[in-house]
This record gives C-alpha cells, structure tokens and sequence, in this order.
C-alpha cells in the first residue's frame, strides 16, 4: 500500500504525521509526506520521504511587519491553494489512499487532486473544535457576528465564510485540471466522515459528529535528555516546565511564569520555543531548553504551563503531570477547558498574565489532588491511535482494489 500524508501548518501539525508515517511503514506501507520546509530535519530523522509544499511557517509566525491589506490576503490565500495543486499531484502518483491534515483550505486542494486521480481521500482533525458541531463553538480566532450564541449558526457563518475566501481560487485550480466547481468548500475539505485523532478520554467525540474517533497520534520518543538537563533535574526538587511552542508574543507572559514558579520554590525548564524565549537572569534555577523529549521530561517535572495545544496537552496529560493552561487562540481554549473539566489542570482565563494571577493557578495545579487525578486520568489514555488509523488505511484500500476472479 502507497499512502499519501499531507499538511499545512506548524510543527504539532506535523508531529502526528509523523508518528502516523512510522507506524505505517512497520506494516509495510510505502509513505510520503506533504510538508512545509520546516519539516524536512524531522521527517528525514524517521527516514520518511518529505515533498515540500508551503512557506517557511516559522518566518511566517515570527514576522513583524504590518498585516497584508485585504487585496494581498486574498493573493496569499489563492497563492497557497495553488501552491497545493502544483505540488501535490507528483506526490501522488502511484499512491492508493491520502490523509490531509492541518489548514483547511490546503487540505481542501488536496482532496480535489485525489479527486482527480480517483484516490480515496480523507481528513483528520486534531481536536473535536474543528470539527462542525452544535456542542461547542467554532475555534476562538474565528470572526463571529456579535450577539450570536447559538452553535449551529456559528458554524453556518463559518462555513459561509470560508467559501467565500477559498472557494473561488479552489474553483479556479479544479477547473484548470478538468474539475467541475464545489458550491462548499468547507465541507468538501472534511469529506463525508473525517476522522478525530484525539484521545476519548481527553477529547470525546461529539455525539452529533458522524465521524470517526482514532485515538491520538503519538511516536513514542526514545531519545535520551542531554547530559547537562539530566544534570540539572538531579541537583534539585522536580521543577516547572514553562513553554508556549509555537505561540510568539509571549515574552511578558514568560516572565510572569517564571517569577511565579520561583515564588512557589521551583526551579524552572524554560522551553524557548518558535519565540526564542531567553530566561531572565543568570540565575542558576533556571535552564531553557529547545529540542528536547518531553515525553520522559514531563514524567520528571512538578508541573508544565503552557498554552493548551493539542499536542503538547496530550502529552502532558499521557505524563501524568499536572498543568497550567494559558489559552491564547485556536484549540487552545478547548484543550484547557477539558483538563480543568478532569481535574488534571488549572486554567489561566485572562489574556493578562500577572505574577499573581500565575501563581495562583500553579497553586491549585501543585496541590497533591490535582498530581493525584493527573496520575489516574493518564492510566485511562489509549495508546493504539496510529494503529487504528493505519488499519483504517488498510480497510479502504482493500474496499477499493477490484476482486480478482478465478
């Protein structure tokens, strides 16, 4: 079986196509992977091929120059959709199944080039609030009219609004290749039944949702600490992991942190992230860290902050460790949401971070009931997402291969 990976986004996009690739591959499936370039170093560790397509999205993040008017947004959007259909056809050739993940909109390109070449096709969310239902409100980042609080309208809106940006440089590109137009490129993107790679217990599937629940997608990481981190862990009580991932802007909110964690006694992992986080001082409690195996790190530390994405939650709460969630954007507000539900986590609401409000939440995030729920709750985490999907990869192919007669 040849199975196409596809995604556009950031690194947690990536990281559970990765995992999903590997595991893949042990079942004797040849695996490419659509990705942009930041993605090259990663997937080349795990030996899978990496087709490039898109921008460099850590210049994108970390640029600080004005927004694009609204004339070079729309240039930018129908370049990306472009960009899709220019460079994924190759990646296709000869390829039984495709996945796409991540933007919407380049998923959408995607699914038309499978289309075209009579591939199966399907789409995996990361977090049940990218999926449309009427039991939560559409991502937090997303324009809404105001005075509407009914869900199933929002999504209405949403949808409308999507089409309206994407739908006519989509058109444009499925004409060119002899495709007839989709009046809803929203849905055309997610197909008739996506798939949800999250874990049950810390993301259920809506009950409304007729789509299908895979579990997470994780590749058990074995490398070992570096020496000098090791070294740090062992001089002292279990300090606090602090970082914000791909999320920039967050230096005033890092500073906070750390100033909190060191009113409680702790020592401090600072991960610097796609924002280049420096810790403040020369202070010897402090220890930043870039690249680094959290799985075994978070099984060592008192507690990890951080903004709520769905990798990093997992993560976490797979550690067993209790968290502080700083919601910024996107999912980020969902995953919080359900630590605090479990009693894993303490979320942080204000968009303003003090030093105060910080340390109280890590309180209640270092209290012994709080590391106790965390220590169950990861006890009832799956671990056989990457296999689940793999076998549903299986299922469609061997659905869409004609019989042989005798």
């Amino acid at each position: 079986m040849r199975v196409l990976l596809s995604t556009s986004g950031s690194r947690g996009d990536v990281e559970p196509l990765v995992a999903l690739a590997v595991r893949l591959r042990a079942l004797d499936a040849r695996v490419r992977v659509c990705a942009p370039p930041f993605a090259a170093e990663r997937l080349a560790e795990v030996g899978v091929p990496h087709v490039p397509v898109g921008l460099p999205q850590r210049v994108v993040l970390r640029d600080g120059t004005p927004p694009p008017s609204p004339e070079e947004q729309r240039r930018l959007e129908a370049g990306a959709v472009a960009m899709q259909f220019e460079r994924v056809p190759a990646a296709a050739e000869g390829c039984d199944v495709v996945v796409a993940t991540g933007e919407l909109a380049a998923a959408a390109a995607v699914r038309s080039v499978a289309e075209k070449r009579g591939i199966p096709y399907s789409y995996a969310a990361y977090s049940p609030v990218y999926l449309p239902s009427r039991h939560h409100v559409p991502p937090v980042d997303e324009r809404t009219e105001p005075g509407v609080t009914d869900n199933g309208v929002l999504w209405a809106q949403r949808r409308l609004r999507f089409h309206s940006r994407f739908g006519e440089p989509l058109n444009a590109n499925r004409a060119a290749i002899g495709l007839p137009p989709v009046d809803n490129a929203f849905d055309h993107a997610y197909a008739d039944r996506p798939w949800l790679a999250a874990d049950p217990v810390l993301a259920p599937l809506p009950p409304d949702l007729d789509a299908v629940q895979t579990g997470v997608w994780v590749l058990p990481d074995e490398r070992p600490l570096p020496g000098p981190l090791v070294d740090f862990l062992d001089a002292g009580e279990p300090p606090v992991y602090l970082g914000f991932g791909s999320t920039t802007g967050t230096d005033d909110a890092a500073g906070a942190a750390i100033e909190a964690i060191r009113g409680h006694g702790r020592r401090v992992i600072l991960s610097s992230g796609w924002a280049d986080l420096a810790r403040p001082d020369d202070g010897a409690d402090c220890f930043v860290v870039s690249e680094v195996n959290l799985q075994v790190l978070f099984g060592l530390v008192a507690a990890v902050v951080h903004p709520g994405s769905a990798g990093t939650t997992h993560v976490a709460t797979r550690a067993g460790v209790p968290q502080v969630l700083v919601p910024r954007s996107t999912d980020q507000p969902y995953h919080a949401g359900r630590a605090a539900e479990l009693g894993i986590g303490v979320v942080h609401d204000s968009l303003t971070t003090t030093v105060e409000s910080l340390s109280a939440a890590l309180a209640a995030a270092l209290a012994p009931e709080t590391r106790d729920r965390a220590a169950a709750v990861a006890g009832t985490m799956r671990t056989d997402g990457t296999s689940v999907a793999a076998r549903l990869l299986f299922d469609v192919v061997n659905r869409e291969k004609p019989t042989v007669s005798a």
